[in-house]
């Protein structure tokens, strides 16, 4: 690990905001890998709370993603599923994001990814959750979101240090 272990900051700069912001050892190519090849996705995902059981990324304008995970407490399935808005890799990844379990009145979360290149070859990935009302984003929040949203966060830390790695090895030979 590089340090940064549990280093997303999280903001409500909104009513209806959830803004978290975490940096990375890493180029935004490789993050933006993490973010988006099914095989990486299982891995941090569901953070140390389970395991993914589905993960499916249509990644295109109008395509499709759902992520489905089993609890380590209690073995129950956890889904998400939304459709991407806007793509451009390595730099903005824009989709909606609908909680499987939660009343139909909650709606879809519009969710903005930006993946901004930093000094030192590293990225600063910003997070920007935008829903329908304070009582919905104070909703997500009382989740526990934070928490698994870190853990997530700290497992693409050491998976963009593997392929950093490769990187390195392959660029070497």
């Amino acid at each position: 690990m590089s340090g940064l272990s549990g280093s997303a900051v999280l903001t409500t700069p909104s009513d209806t905001e959830i803004v978290m912001t975490r940096e990375f050892d890493a180029p935004p190519e490789l993050v933006w890998k993490a973010w988006t090849t099914p095989e990486l996705v299982s891995r941090w995902w569901p953070g140390k709370r389970g395991t993914m059981k589905r993960c499916e990324i249509d990644l295109q304008v109008g395509g499709k993603w759902r992520y489905v995970m089993e609890t380590s407490e209690g073995g129950y399935e956890v889904g998400f599923h939304g459709e991407y808005r806007e793509i451009e890799p390595a730099e903005k990844l824009v989709n909606t994001e609908v909680f499987e379990g939660a009343p139909p009145e909650a709606g879809a979360a519009l969710n903005t990814n930006v993946f901004e290149a930093i000094d030192g070859g590293r990225t600063r990935l910003t997070m920007t959750t935008s829903v329908g009302s304070k009582e919905v984003r104070d909703m997500i929040i009382g989740t526990g979101m934070e928490t698994g949203a870190q853990e997530g966060l700290d497992i693409i830390d050491e998976i963009v240090a593997e392929l950093t790695a490769a990187d390195r090895a392959s660029a070497a030979t």
